[in-house]
């Protein structure tokens, strides 16, 4: 799979974005507004291994978010089972030299079309931290609408706080 988008492209991780992604990931400011699997500091053996996990799984739905030729974020959807087989949670990062700029949202709705061609999926939900408005307003303009507020759901930095879920549905 490789989407090309006006200010980005979305493709399969690869070797060779090993040193992209630990200069993007290694920051404190992507960290703190994702999961906390999300390892920090990112060192290089964190990103090969990423990559390798991202190369075997299947189907694949991990993938880098490529700008000016780096892999400077990653995109990807979390395919439920069982009762929820018709949903999956999205989740998306970007290097912090390319906030603003609109390349999440553009990433966003691509994948999020992808998905539901792909998985004959009926809705794509994102949680978001409490803390991060951006995130909120690049779901927002993706499409995506506030479904609800889960309170005291999620723990980071040892805070415990609200997440905001943000779903779409297919039409």
């Amino acid at each position: 799979m490789e989407l090309r988008l006006k200010n980005c492209v979305i493709r399969p991780w690869r070797s060779g974005d090993e040193e992209s992604l630990v200069m993007h990931a290694n920051n404190r400011n992507i960290w703190r507004n994702v999961r906390d699997r999300f390892p920090h500091p990112y060192t290089l053996e964190d990103a090969r291994e990423w990559i390798r996990l991202a190369g075997e799984e299947y189907p694949q739905t991990n993938f880098a978010i490529v700008v000016e030729g780096e892999a400077a974020g990653g995109i990807g959807l979390v395919l439920k089972d069982d009762i929820y087989r018709c949903t999956a949670e999205i989740g998306y990062w970007l290097g912090e030299a390319y906030w603003g700029r609109g390349i999440v949202t553009e990433a966003v709705r691509a994948l999020t079309r992808w998905g539901f061609e792909k998985f004959d999926l009926s809705r794509i939900y994102a949680g978001v931290l409490e803390w991060n408005p951006a995130s909120m307003r690049v779901l927002e303009k993706a499409g995506y609408q506030f479904e609800g507020r889960l309170r005291k759901a999620i723990v980071k930095e040892n805070q415990v706080m609200d997440e905001f879920i943000y779903a779409i549905i297919r039409e």
